[in-house]
């Protein structure tokens, strides 16, 4: 056997592999955009994965301590017992550099 014979089979191959590389459907760049959407949903199941987890600690001090229901309930509501003086300090998002 020659091996002239069977030099279009690594060609071809080569070829194949090209061609499933550029594709844009099955390809390498369909690879890429699957794994930046990965780590983009794996960055969002974290963020979310925080803010259960202090969900569920503020569900547990107010399942375990009658003072932080009582407070919860007067900031969603904001009311203050007799003789209380409330006092509201603007959002940190909201406020100034200078003046925090």
């Amino acid at each position: 056997m020659s091996l002239a014979r069977w030099w279009p089979i690594p060609l071809l191959i080569g070829v194949a592999a090209l061609l499933a590389g550029l594709d844009s459907h099955a390809g390498m760049r369909a690879w890429w955009d699957l794994r930046a959407t990965l780590r983009e949903a794996e960055t969002e199941r974290a963020e979310l994965q925080r803010e259960v987890d202090h969900l569920r600690a503020e569900a547990d001090a107010l399942e375990s301590d009658g003072f932080a229901i009582e407070r919860a309930i007067r900031e969603r509501l904001r009311l203050a017992k007799a003789g209380e003086t409330v006092v509201r300090l603007s959002n940190p998002e909201t406020a100034s550099p200078r003046f925090p």
